[in-house]
């Protein structure tokens, strides 16, 4: 990992990861979508579950590291929500660059539309998450509509986007050497002229998808100010959105802090799958 923050909360979350499943939690692990050893998910359905709506949360990690085990600790709270939790994993750069990320984001969804029926799981209703690199890829899947069709998602199976610190425009004027926003250009993009492509806020007009965007107080500058002016493009449009700041919170705690039951973010879910509003 590239800095000791994001080295901690690795381990935190895959510590948490070890953790016994409550009995009432069925899981379901490694789903193949493709044939790359990265393309797998897992699943966590509340036992005997039919028709259920679907949380497909991907993890984060700068596109370049990261487990879906990340997310596991998230299924006992999602599940008692009456939801199933996926957690796929995804090529990752820059041994497999932009947009081949996205690309899995896709398929992953295609099958769940064909399979997830097997686990528990509603095939058209599917609500994107994830957490910073994640966030970024659950938004474009979300806001990329032009490309569902081809990819064998159908025009109703998605119903929301959650994305959690998620990065929101990868465009950087001069980014610094060695930096992240470096990073963006030397190891993730395919393209360096793909930057705006391959950015969330490119994609805004038109929206009608339901939108909750939240980051910390203390997350990274990228991180709060593209969140800010995709809320800011996405208010023209069509869809709801709302955008949540937690009060003194980091990049990484925005994820971590879910390991609480009562977290807010539960609540906001569960608007969403009931009212269709953020």
């Amino acid at each position: 990992m590239p800095f000791q923050a994001a080295e901690d909360y690795a381990v935190t979350v895959m510590t948490w990861a070890q953790e016994a499943l409550p009995d009432d939690v069925v899981a379901t692990p490694d789903l193949a979508y493709g044939a790359d050893r990265l393309q797998r998910y897992d699943v966590y359905a509340p036992r005997g579950a039919r028709n259920a709506p679907v949380l497909v949360f991907w993890h984060g990690g700068g596109w370049t590291n990261g487990y879906r085990d990340y997310v596991r600790f998230m299924a006992p709270h999602v599940t008692r929500l009456g939801m199933v939790l996926v957690a796929p994993s995804y090529r990752l750069t820059p041994a497999h660059r932009m947009p081949a990320p996205l690309d899995d984001c896709l398929s992953v969804l295609a099958s769940l539309h064909r399979n997830v029926g097997a686990q528990g799981g509603a095939a058209d209703r599917f609500y994107l998450s994830g957490h910073s690199a994640g966030g970024h890829l659950a938004a474009m899947a979300a806001l990329r509509r032009d490309r569902w069709a081809d990819a064998g998602v159908p025009a109703n199976a998605i119903r929301g986007c959650l994305p959690i610190s998620g990065i929101m425009d990868l465009y950087h004027p001069a980014p610094v050497p060695g930096s992240l926003e470096e990073r963006v250009y030397t190891t993730v993009l395919a393209n360096p002229d793909e930057d705006a492509v391959m950015s969330p806020l490119c994609w805004s007009v038109g929206n009608r998808m339901p939108f909750l965007l939240s980051h910390g107080e203390r997350d990274s500058e990228r991180v709060m100010r593209s969140n800010q002016r995709l809320f800011a493009l996405l208010q023209l449009q069509h869809g709801p959105v709302r955008r949540v700041v937690r009060a003194g919170r980091d990049h990484f705690q925005t994820h971590s802090d879910l390991r609480q039951a009562d977290h807010p973010w539960y609540a906001d879910l569960r608007h969403m799958v009931a009212t269709g509003k953020p």
